[in-house]
């Protein structure tokens, strides 16, 4: 038996994921968490197999969870279930240490087939990841720009890229604008950018968009 925590914010997206694994009876959906924190609440207490994280839950995001995971239990493995596109985020979430990376357009199929990879201790990479994971390595001695912001910052900056004003980031990430506002110049600075607009040149070029 598999015993899986499901951590995303949408309740009809959970159902849905609960049909599909409750057809596998070696499957368990043994919790159920709608925000980061219940979800770290509930892996410091319960003993799961496999967690099912998505990326982009409002408050302390995806990112910020896995590493707090990964701190305390460096051994339990965490599949990436997200809806953004492979290129914005899975090479990120793989060197923080996830064991796999889907969409959330993914075949019902490979879900399964990745929940038993990584249960089993593996990794599940898909051939696109697997052919972006090679690229990262050969560049790495000249990171992008994007590449050198920490993952918070990262949120940040798409979230800037994307128009917010600060003060909705803020809303979104239960920060500060003041905080948000040093994530701005700390992000501009290493990204050497000018302003919000250049930001979003960036990101439109580079497809970090939805």
């Amino acid at each position: 038996m598999i015993r899986i925590l499901l951590a995303d914010d949408h309740v009809l997206f959970r159902e849905g994921l609960k049909q599909i694994l409750g057809k596998h009876k070696e499957l368990r959906v043994l919790d159920e968490a709608g925000s980061g924190t219940e979800a770290l609440e509930k892996i410091f207490s319960k003993r799961y197999d496999v967690v099912i994280l998505d990326i982009s839950m409002p408050g302390r995001g995806g990112l910020d969870i896995l590493g707090e995971i990964k701190k305390e239990h460096p051994d339990l493995p965490v599949l990436i279930l997200s809806m953004h596109p492979e290129d914005q985020y899975a090479v990120r979430v793989l060197r923080a240490g996830a064991a796999g990376y889907l969409t959330k357009e993914s075949a019902a199929s490979e879900l399964i087939t990745a929940i038993h990879k990584v249960a089993s201790g593996g990794r599940y990479i898909s051939p696109s990841v697997a052919e972006r994971l090679a690229d990262a390595v050969v560049v790495d001695h000249q990171e992008a720009p994007h590449q050198t912001l920490s993952n918070r910052e990262y949120q940040v900056m798409r979230m800037l890229a994307s128009g917010k004003t600060l003060k909705e980031i803020a809303e979104d990430l239960f920060l500060s604008e003041k905080t948000i506002t040093t994530y701005r110049a700390r992000i501009l600075e290493k990204m050497k950018l000018r302003n919000n607009v250049d930001l979003s040149h960036y990101a439109i070029k580079h497809k970090l968009l939805d």
